[in-house]
């Protein structure tokens, strides 16, 4: 076996790994041993297959909560926990300071849309042309995502589109927990002060966020979850998607339910 093949395999199992967790592979062994024996060339057979999972759409339920401390918004205690709108809100956050990523960013990303939106976009944090602009979803990924959104017949213009994180982690880095911690506070103002009647997260780490649960990507989509008097569905983030395309398909299916939803509670904007 190649080292290019090798390197394949292992890249593509532990994208698997981030996205499904050890609990979605047939084969016994950790993806750790996996490793281990791709290093020792003594892995042969072809890497495990993901299990499909039979989940039944449209059922409203509760996150698997994990026995480990769950993360909480910090008490509002500040200025910008007393803001009225949106704008104000910007007002007093777009200088923060309070964690790390602050220091290495270029321009926070504080989001956009419309401040009355019936749908909210949480992604997990900027990448690279967000932190140029200060605009979520701009890059290949932010295409990608206005697509899908004009493919169930949504604009960006009438939705609001945010992240988990307001500045981006270097070399697009997972945002650590502390970093979450400091930061969410604002994503749920933010929602407190728009109102959505649906939130669409994009990938494990928003859903895991703002669910707050440990479950993985496969657990918790293709089901709804009441969480800040909103629906909330959970789908491939469209990075996940640009590196790997077959997850399009199942993509669909979480944004047509998405839709589905939408039309049954708001039948006059059927479209």
């Amino acid at each position: 076996m190649s080292n290019e093949i090798k390197e394949q395999i292992k890249n593509a199992l532990i994208l698997q790994k981030e996205i499904f967790g050890d609990v979605l592979f047939e084969n016994t062994q950790s993806l750790t041993q996996i490793l281990e024996e791709l290093a020792s060339n003594s892995l042969t057979q072809p890497p495990p297959q993901p299990i499909k999972q039979e989940v039944a759409p449209n059922i409203i339920s509760t996150p698997n909560v994990v026995n480990e401390k769950p993360m909480k918004a910090k008490k509002k205690d500040t200025q910008w926990s007393g803001s009225k709108s949106i704008e104000e809100l910007y007002n007093y956050i777009h200088n923060c300071e309070n964690c790390a990523l602050s220091k290495t960013r270029n321009k926070l990303v504080f989001g956009t849309g419309n401040p009355e939106a019936k749908l909210m976009i949480i992604g997990e944090g900027p990448g690279a042309d967000e932190d140029e602009q200060g605009l979520p979803f701009v890059g290949r990924a932010g295409k990608l995502l206005t697509d899908i959104l004009k493919a169930i017949n949504f604009s960006r213009e009438e939705v609001f589109i945010a992240n988990i994180v307001k500045c981006r982690p270097p070399g697009n880095r997972v945002p650590a927990s502390e970093e979450m911690e400091e930061c969410i506070p604002y994503l749920h103002k933010q929602i407190e002060l728009i109102k959505p009647k649906f939130i669409l997260c994009l990938g494990s780490t928003s859903g895991q966020a703002i669910l707050e649960t440990k479950g993985t990507l496969g657990s918790m989509r293709q089901k709804t979850f009441e969480k800040f008097g909103a629906t909330v569905l959970v789908t491939y983030h469209p990075a996940a998607l640009l590196r790997n395309p077959n997850w399009k398909k199942d993509t669909w299916e979480d944004v047509k339910m998405l839709r589905t939803l939408y039309n049954q509670t708001f039948p006059g904007e059927n479209k």
